[in-house]
């Protein structure tokens, strides 16, 4: 993934279903509407749940990269 500029970033490496889209939950409040929040997370299950949080929530998944055995989202978030 190229590294796009972004608002604000959250670190959930080592972090298990449901913590990071929990934290995910906080930490998009923190940016503002149309701002981007870049994701990074080890736990496979966020793959899945991170679209989902977007698509229920009215965010925007940009990006999803899997450099590592990490996974990097781009959200953009909903106004």
């Amino acid at each position: 993934m190229e590294n796009p500029e972004f608002d604000a970033e959250l670190d959930a490496r080592g972090l298990y279903c449901p913590e990071p889209v929990m934290m995910l939950h906080s930490r998009i409040l923190d940016v503002p509407a149309g701002g981007i929040l870049r994701v990074t997370a080890t736990d496979p299950s966020t793959v899945r749940d991170i679209p989902r949080f977007c698509q229920f929530l009215g965010h925007e998944l940009l990006a999803l990269d899997q450099p590592d055995g990490e996974f990097h989202f781009m959200i953009r978030r909903g106004g």
